[in-house]
């Protein structure tokens, strides 16, 4: 996961596709490298310090539930 500093009332583009160069923040790589998705677009309520999360497989995106943790992440197959 990565730890960010959120400001309230700022919209933010969480990257989805894990092209992004800007991780965890979306530079728009999906346009080419991964056409069907696209970024989850969120606005904080509050000034707050949190964990985005890095796999995509969380079930409360955009923030880190563990997953990352699970077998199925952890032996993945990581492509070139």
């Amino acid at each position: 996961p990565f730890p960010v500093e959120l400001k309230a009332g700022k919209k933010y583009a969480w990257c989805s596709c894990g092209h992004s160069r800007s991780q965890p923040f979306c530079d728009g790589a999906h346009k080419k490298a991964a056409p069907g998705l696209s970024p989850l677009r969120f606005t904080p309520e509050e000034d707050t310090r949190a964990w985005l999360c890095g796999c995509k497989r969380t079930r409360s995106p955009p923030y880190c539930d563990g997953t990352h943790r699970e077998e199925a992440v952890q032996g993945a197959q990581v492509s070139p």
